[in-house]
């Protein structure tokens, strides 16, 4: 009996020795040596060294100089620890009407349906009320956080920004095109730009203030 126990014992210690310190340090050693900036959370860095933000969650810009991203569900917006879709399906009145806030009750806060972004966007980017607008400016994703715009925003965007920073709308343009990344293995999702990523490169080239 006390030989069946000092083995369980010295078993359960070796598992523990095992998944609890060995494992986590080997995947630790391997991803930092082989994977250091996916391990380290896709940080992006400013020229001195700042810390801006992660490749993988979406900002919200909104200063006309820069790019925005598509609309967030993730709790006040672009919240990583909130992260989530909105939940609405087609049919509702709230994904395609909104709510506005009611400031007697705690119950609704504002949410801009689909007519409100339309309307939004169409009005930051000197669109008429015929314009078509881009799916992505209108949906948010089932994240809340996803990083990228299609190409086609960007493009429709690309005159506000270079407007706001004083320089010709074909230079904007480069910089998207150069932007876009392309899908994953040459078949898997859509090309898409990553915003933060764009933003980025138009301040380091563009002398306009970064706050955003």
């Amino acid at each position: 009996m006390f030989k069946v126990i000092v083995q369980a014992i010295r078993t359960t210690l070796l598992i523990a020795l095992l998944t609890g310190i060995v494992f986590p340090l080997s995947v630790t050693f391997i991803s930092q040596l082989c994977f250091p900036i996916l391990a380290n959370g896709s940080l992006l860095k400013s020229k001195d060294g700042q810390i801006i933000g992660s490749s993988l969650i979406a900002q919200a810009f909104s200063q006309p100089q820069y790019f925005h991203p598509r609309p967030s569900a993730a709790g006040s917006g672009y919240a990583a620890e909130a992260s989530s879709a909105s939940n609405l399906g087609p049919a509702s009145k709230k994904l395609i009407e909104g709510v506005a806030d009611d400031p007697q009750t705690k119950s609704d806060e504002t949410f801009l349906g689909v007519k409100q972004l339309a309307a939004n966007f169409r009005k930051e980017n000197g669109l008429s009320e015929d314009d078509a607008v881009p799916v992505d400016a209108i949906t948010r994703s089932g994240s809340g956080l996803d990083p990228h715009i299609t190409p086609e925003n960007a493009q429709i965007q690309a005159k506000r920004v270079a407007a706001a920073r004083h320089c010709d709308v074909a230079d904007i343009l480069n910089c998207v095109s150069k932007a876009i990344d392309s899908r994953q293995f040459g078949i898997l999702g859509e090309p898409g730009i990553n915003v933060l990523k764009l933003n980025q490169v138009l301040d380091e080239r563009f002398t306009v203030a970064s706050h955003h």
